[in-house]
């Protein structure tokens, strides 16, 4: 396994990034190989950035430019294996039906490039839930999935059996613990926040889906986010790495 950071939180608690080799190298320092995205701007952008990763001994594991198409292309030509699915509107609003014919068109695109679109479970999106999170995968054959936990968890699913039934389409792991704050927001969801990995106050654990994932035998990148930070990033995420290599040895 590859273990990640999936660094927008970082980018909120500092206002944005605006040194990537000190970011790398702030991350390889706490036992991190990289982050989820590699973001580009343009070809000689993502190359540069490319080059630099690996001069710095990190990694990433899929690209981000300006559009989709620059995603697929970027992605594929720099030997990585999935993009994020973005087939357009994702939200609650848009019909189920609908958003699983644009992601088989867009799985599909990607296949020709030796890439997998992954879809991205995520609270308040069209794909939220565990039953929707299925039959999606049942719609859209081609597609893998960027498997977040956290999200799952504050959707009522159960990460494990996700784990055990589609290990072979999950492209990469997202990590996160969920902290409750005590509220309730007007549509009835618990308020909460992400945390650092054994923090979470919701009764889910990651160590099981870890544990679960050693079991299935999957060897690709676990990332770690956190969507908002309440102190130094490194400081959660030094925490967090700790929890995750202290299962997986």
């Amino acid at each position: 396994m590859k273990f990640g950071v999936a660094d927008y939180g970082m980018n909120v608690w500092h206002g944005g990034l605006y040194d990537i080799e000190e970011r790398l190298l702030d991350l390889k320092a706490i036992g991190f190989n990289g982050t989820e995205r590699l973001e580009a701007v343009s070809e000689a952008d993502a190359m540069h950035k490319a080059a630099l990763y690996h001069k710095l001994g990190m990694d990433f594991s899929t690209c981000r430019g300006p559009n989709v198409q620059t995603n697929i292309q970027w992605t594929a030509a720099l030997g990585k294996e999935y993009v994020w699915m973005t087939p357009g509107q994702i939200d609650r609003e848009v019909d189920f039906d609908l958003l699983c014919r644009r992601s088989q068109a867009l799985a599909k695109s990607c296949a020709r490039w030796g890439i997998t679109a992954s879809i991205h479970n995520h609270m308040h999106q069209r794909v939220e839930n565990q039953q929707e999170l299925e039959d999606f995968l049942k719609a859209v054959p081609d597609a893998g999935i960027v498997f977040d936990t956290g999200h799952l968890s504050m959707a009522g699913g159960d990460p494990v059996e996700i784990v055990k039934k589609y290990h072979k389409r999950i492209s990469v792991m997202h990590l996160k613990d969920v902290f409750l704050t005590g509220g309730t927001r007007e549509d009835g969801i618990k308020e909460y926040q992400f945390c650092e990995l054994g923090a979470g106050n919701n009764g889910f654990s990651n160590a099981p889906v870890i544990e679960a994932l050693l079991q299935v035998g999957w060897d690709g990148w676990i990332h770690i986010e956190h969507d908002k930070h309440e102190r130094e990033p490194l400081v959660d995420l030094k925490t967090s790495i700790e929890f995750v290599k202290n299962i997986t040895g």
